[in-house]
């Protein structure tokens, strides 16, 4: 039934086209003569012409493919086409008619005047239709929302675009803090103020809904249109950011509810694509700890870049199997040879296999214990993996000649307070030491806060507690911390995998640390509901090893810039290689024992930095 529709309706567009043919001279004549009647002595070639036409143009119009488009959505790709077969099929028939009979008997204005009114009469009735179904055919006016667009930029107008054609939304105007915009109009919606207008245009207009069509827009203007939209009770929805609109496209579908991300995320880094690009395209690159939100991210960006053939290792077989399940089929498409490896980097003859037969040339170490509670109950097998098992790696690395060993790490490494810190710290010693000894890899360490939504991570767990009615619980009212969004620490450690020449530990100025009790009433607030009288923000009390703020580097060591404005570079620490090696025996012996106070001691030794409550409280 469907295709004896669009049949039909296809005959009805040629038949509607032949029939401007005639209509196309007969006023081209028309004209020509003053609106007055034609001469008799014209209305033979004037028959003739038409004779000519209308078969040779229906095949001009078929060629160019005029009756593959569809006048719901036509366009200026239409036009053009239209423009271009009209011209064609034009001068076909005059050259047909100058074969003929010289032309005689058409009139020189009759050459201009018909392909002007043909291309009106074929390329009009389009327009006027698409516009007609834009504009009368979409949902009824009272069943949708009036809504109020900020920004009039490209992703504004694209945005405007689709929802006069399909949106759930009538578009009540535009907001756009530039002057030059003021007053002008995009597909008929005014631009009617700046974003300090916001309240006042909300409030004359009865918006229903604020979209923020500005993919760039800094946190600091995003948190200031939530803001205030909530001041009004008016929802707000937001469109992607430009690393999420990679592609290109702005439909309705992308709007979606502005996330704590949005919030406390921070403005676009500037990267260096083309030294990322150098370091990884052609390479074999292995990411540990592939099936965490690190690894994971890690992965995707790596694919982007084209390697040769990109290794999956991770002991957690669901999660390898769902980012090797996801990765697969782009590999294939892109000729990445991806490989999902199950394994565990404190099994010494699985790495060992495994190094020495893909011969990666860059490994990004990303398989970490890093819940901090957990370790700390848990402080030999944090050590095993954090400690001991990235050692390991790292000797085999050498061993093997790879390339590159990009270390991640986290900023509870400074001064830290609990086993989980201290562990990283370790591992940034020996990698920065074992730098100094080794020829042919270069060990690169990268150091950044609290990730955005990160398994383990605050927010998913606020988020939980937020959906179960409450309570939210924070540790303490004090309580602060770095904050970044997932591809952003991932951006961060590629980017020091390119600038690293060995034995550096990159930090990113992360800017202001935020409060934890601020997080959470943010998150209840984006929600809809009010902190404190919907949901109870309850302090559980610090818990073992943890600190009210984290810093990014230690008072001894010295930071120096780099060339990238974000990227700080802090000074490495040498120790004794020998004694190294010592300490990592008696926490190997340590962890076989499970002697938790040795444990800390041989820490402290380590990192005497160190500061636990088994060592405060002078256990032996």
């Amino acid at each position: 039934m469907s295709k004896l529709l669009s049949l039909r309706n296809r005959w009805l567009v040629i038949a509607h086209d032949l029939l401007w043919i005639p209509l196309a001279i007969w006023a081209s004549f028309w004209l020509r003569f003053n609106l007055s009647e034609v001469p008799p002595i014209y209305l033979q070639p004037l028959h003739l012409l038409i004779t000519i036409s209308i078969p040779l143009q229906l095949l001009v119009f078929w060629y160019f493919g005029l009756y593959r488009g569809i006048w719901r959505f036509a366009s200026i790709p239409d036009l053009l086409r239209i423009l271009q077969a009209v011209l064609a099929g034009v001068l076909l028939s005059f050259i047909l008619m100058f074969v003929l009979q010289r032309l005689e008997g058409i009139p020189r204005s009759v050459l201009v005047l018909y392909p002007v009114i043909l291309v009106m009469g074929l390329a009009t009735p389009r327009l006027f239709y698409r516009w007609l179904k834009d504009r009368h055919l979409n949902l009824k006016v009272s069943e949708r929302k009036r809504a109020l667009l900020i920004g009039a930029g490209q992703a504004g107008e694209l945005l405007v675009r689709d929802l006069l054609k399909s949106g759930p939304y009538v578009v009540a105007g535009f907001l756009d803090d530039a002057e030059r915009r003021q007053g002008q109009e995009i597909h008929g919606v005014r631009v009617i103020g700046k974003l300090s207008d916001l309240e006042k245009v909300v409030s004359r207009h009865g918006v229903e809904v604020v979209l923020l069509a500005i993919p760039s827009a800094s946190h600091q203007t995003i948190q200031s249109v939530v803001r205030r939209c909530q001041q009004m009770h008016v929802q707000c929805r937001i469109l992607p950011s430009v690393a999420e609109l990679a592609d290109g496209r702005v439909e309705v579908s992308r709007l979606r509810s502005v996330q704590i991300e949005d919030l406390l995320g921070r403005d676009t880094i500037e990267l260096d694509y083309a030294g990322i690009h150098q370091l990884i395209a052609g390479q074999t690159v292995l990411v540990t700890g592939a099936g965490g939100s690190i690894g994971s991210e890690l992965c995707r960006q790596i694919l982007h870049q084209k390697p040769a053939a990109l290794l999956l290792l991770d002991h957690g077989e669901f999660n390898l199997y769902t980012i090797d399940l996801e990765l697969k089929p782009a590999g294939e498409q892109s000729g990445v040879a991806v490989s999902a490896i199950l394994g565990d980097i404190r099994d010494e003859v699985r790495m060992r296999w495994l190094i020495e037969h893909f011969r990666p040339a860059i490994i990004f170490n990303a398989a970490a214990y890093k819940h901090v509670p957990l370790v700390e109950e848990n402080p030999a097998e944090g050590i095993k993996t954090n400690v001991l098992g990235t050692c390991q790696l790292a000797d085999l690395a050498v061993e093997f000649g790879v390339k590159k060993f990009v270390q991640v790490s986290t900023d509870k490494a400074v001064n830290p307070t609990n086993v989980m810190g201290a562990s990283k710290r370790t591992a940034e010693i020996y990698c920065q030491n074992l730098n100094r000894r080794a020829e042919t890899t270069a060990f690169i360490t990268t150091r950044f806060g609290n990730v955005l939504g990160s398994a383990g991570s605050v927010v998913p767990l606020f988020r939980k507690q937020i959906e179960a009615g409450g309570p939210v619980t924070v540790t303490h009212p004090d309580i602060t911390r770095y904050f970044m969004t997932i591809p952003e620490a991932v951006s961060l450690i590629l980017q020091a995998g390119s600038m690293g020449h060995g034995g550096e530990i990159f930090v990113l100025d992360m800017g202001k640390p935020v409060k934890i009790v601020e997080l959470a009433e943010q998150m209840i607030r984006l929600t809809g509901l009010e902190p404190g009288h919907d949901i109870e923000i309850r302090f559980t009390g610090l818990r073992p090893g943890e600190k009210l703020y984290e810093e990014l580097f230690h008072d001894s060591e010295k930071l120096a810039a780099t060339g990238h404005a974000k990227i700080m570079l802090s000074g490495s620490r040498e120790v004794d290689w020998q004694l190294m090696q010592q300490g990592l025996q008696s926490l190997r012996e340590a962890c076989a024992t499970r002697d938790i106070n040795l444990l800390h001691r041989n820490l402290k030794q380590l990192v005497p930095e160190f500061s636990s409550g088994l060592l405060k409280d002078g256990a032996s």
